[in-house]
């Protein structure tokens, strides 16, 4: 028996309205990442060793920067949409809640800021 609404049915959504969107966040970030992580193995693979400037000039390529950017926006977004799930399932205090995913938001957003300026810190001045 299923408990949704008609219009619910049609819309997709759970009971939060929002369950389906969620899932597809987090399914079309772990699909992105993964090329995004082989392209970091093989640069780590590649660069281990070598001097300083020439990493730091590797990291400057705008292509580089860019794979760089992209993999900081889909890990960060990623985190953030894991660690909402976890505490919306485990925190039942819906006070605690609150404060835990403004939290969450925050310091996604704070980590994210700072990785993206270390890439364009490198990206144009490398």
């Amino acid at each position: 028996m299923d408990m949704r609404t008609p219009l619910g049915k049609v819309r997709g959504l759970g009971s939060a309205k929002s369950g389906t969107d969620h899932f597809w966040k987090v399914r079309t970030t772990s699909v992105a990442l993964v090329p995004l992580v082989l392209f970091y193995i093989v640069f780590l693979i590649m660069y281990v060793g070598r001097p300083y400037a020439e990493v730091v000039g590797a990291l400057a390529n705008p292509f580089v920067a860019a794979i760089n950017a992209l993999t900081v926006l889909a890990t960060v977004i990623h985190m953030r949409l894991g660690m909402e799930e976890v505490i919306q399932d485990y925190v039942h205090n819906e006070g605690m809640k609150v404060v835990l995913l403004i939290l969450n938001a925050s310091f996604s957003l704070l980590i994210g800021g700072l990785c993206l300026i270390a890439v364009l810190k490198i990206a144009f001045a490398g």
